[in-house]
């Protein structure tokens, strides 16, 4: 099979596309013909900069992939050949809170990734995808739609008439702004792209703010919520926009913290003051995903996808990535569904 490596310090242009030998599931594993992968800001960093990962070499990147299981080892119950499947960001995580043993088990980090034609996963580490979708489709869940899914759900509760502040127009953001619109709820997204604004209102936002031409974007944020501000923010920004948007964040609201986007630095006691619930998020756990399916199925959601490229193409997607011009996700294909 063909997967590629990251071999070392090199960063994007230094990956390999390499000849592995196809693998076999053993007992409770699953044998899954990768269709696509989809890229993450996670995937970029860990191929710019591996080494204070500790990953061994070589190591296939990107922790997003779904595909069709073509043979199941013995005693698997949970899936059948022909089965259109997820692989899970963190395979030991099933429900609860995350562990430190969980947090060891991610997929393009600590444990092979999925940017190859083959891989063979526990099943406990698969989701059946939606209903409905492409392969396409599912590769763009296990990361940026469950990472958005568990700050609205699983943090913010998040239900209709709430308002909710969205930063960017990345795929944890818009997934977010989809999720809003079977949630009932208003979303506030920002850009400093009015063509992007624009696609935003068009899949439903509320409203939207070009934080360029509105640098003191918090400001208008609150003046769009009648002065109490939103609900819950999807911050994914990091500490080069917290301050922001805890001041868009009306009292005893929550934020779900996500991106290490922006540098910087910020004072808890502005957290103190408005008695807010700040929550780190990182992805989510196997029940969340499927709670997540469930609701993407019963509403008919289909993800937004930017752009396509060919497996052999993988370094251009990078270079995509890196670009940041994109709306919505990056998408590598690996195979037709």
């Amino acid at each position: 099979m063909k997967a590629w490596e990251i071999r070392g310090d090199g960063g994007i242009d230094a990956l390999t596309l390499s000849e592995r030998e196809d693998p076999e599931p053993g007992p409770g594993e699953v044998l899954v013909r990768i269709t696509a992968s989809s890229i993450n800001y996670r995937d970029l960093t860990t191929i710019e900069d591996p080494a204070p990962r500790s990953i061994p070499y070589p190591r296939i990147p990107n922790s997003d992939g779904a595909g069709t299981v073509i043979a199941t080892g013995d005693g698997v119950t949970r899936f059948s050949t022909g089965d259109l499947v997820c692989g899970t960001f963190f395979q030991g995580w099933i429900d609860g809170p995350i562990t430190a043993l969980d947090m060891g088990r991610a997929l393009g980090g600590t444990a092979e990734g999925m940017l190859a034609q083959l891989r063979v996963l526990p099943e406990d580490g698969l989701v059946h995808a939606p209903p409905g979708l492409s392969g396409r489709d599912a590769a763009t869940l296990p990361c940026a739609a469950l990472t958005a899914w568990h700050s609205l759900v699983e943090v913010g509760r998040v239900g209709p008439g709430d308002t909710v502040l969205l930063l960017g127009t990345g795929g944890v953001s818009i997934m977010a702004l989809q999720f809003c619109g079977m949630l009932g709820a208003r979303a506030i997204i920002t850009s400093s792209s009015d063509v992007k604004l624009e696609r935003c209102a068009e899949l439903g936002a509320w409203a939207t703010v070009n934080y360029r031409r509105t640098p003191e974007w918090d400001r208008e944020v609150v003046r769009l919520t009648d002065g109490r501000g939103v609900d819950h923010t999807v911050e994914v920004g990091g500490a080069g926009t917290l301050a922001r948007s805890i001041a868009a964040t009306r009292i005893a609201g929550s934020i779900g913290l996500i991106g290490v986007l922006t540098g910087g630095t910020i004072n808890p006691t502005l957290i103190m003051r408005k008695s807010l619930r700040l929550q780190g998020v990182y992805v989510g756990s196997r029940r969340m995903f499927e709670d997540m399916n469930r609701a993407i199925a019963h509403h008919g959601m289909r993800p937004v996808i930017d752009r396509c490229f060919d497996l052999a193409d993988a370094r251009a997607a990078y270079h995509a990535m890196r670009a940041a011009g994109h709306f919505g996700k990056l998408v590598i294909t690996v195979a037709q569904d």
